[in-house]
């Protein structure tokens, strides 16, 4: 089933998110096209967000709902090694993903000793490159610790993809894609917010391993 058609699929189960099927579709073309070209992905936000980030990258990082065995060339890797058949014939095929919210160390010392609002921004601008994609969940558009990451990303040439509430925020101002969830309280906007991500990463798992 190609994309176009799994779109249609999702948004006949999930019916209320037919007024973003255009943006999912927008954010599924540009995290293509950042994997395609080498990228990454970098996915940040708060709380509730926070938790999602780290899903999307368990989800992006490893098989989801497909096996993703090694390509040959990469088993070709492994091949002089003592346990180089175990590791290869076990290791999962990845889409390179990084959850901001992870780095328990950095983000307390960058809160202690610098600007807490910037903890984001900060590895933003250690780990995106150009052409890599970030990820900024804020079920109000307006957080601000990610909206100034969304500006540092812009600002060093990644694409940014927003998941928000209705309104969009401060990052629907700034980002390159921002999928509106038809929601305005903040544990409405989250719980459109998961379906939405699995969807995205289901699509991306076909995409890129069939």
């Amino acid at each position: 089933m190609d994309f176009t058609e799994s779109l249609k699929k999702f948004i006949i189960g999930y019916p209320a998110l037919e007024p973003c099927c255009d943006d999912i579709a927008s954010a599924f073309n540009a995290l293509k096209k950042c994997y395609e070209n080498g990228g990454k992905v970098l996915a940040c936000g708060n709380g509730g967000s926070a938790a999602d980030c780290e899903h999307i990258v368990g989800e992006l990082m490893k098989g989801f709902e497909s096996y993703r065995p090694l390509s040959s060339r990469i088993k070709e890797k492994f091949s002089s090694l003592p346990d180089g058949e175990f590791i290869s014939g076990n290791l999962q095929g990845t889409l390179c993903a990084i959850s901001l919210v992870s780095q328990h160390g950095l983000i307390s010392a960058f809160a202690n000793d610098a600007v807490p609002e910037l903890v984001y921004a900060q590895q933003v601008l250690g780990y995106g490159k150009e052409g890599d994609v970030l990820i900024a969940l804020s079920t109000s558009g307006s957080s601000a610790n990610v909206v100034y990451a969304a500006e540092t990303a812009k600002a060093l040439g990644l694409t940014v993809v927003a998941i928000t509430g209705k309104s969009g925020g401060k990052l629907s101002e700034i980002s390159d894609v921002t999928v509106k969830l038809p929601a305005d309280k903040p544990k409405d906007v989250q719980e459109l917010t998961l379906p939405v991500y699995h969807f995205l990463c289901l699509s991306l798992e076909q995409f890129f391993f069939g």
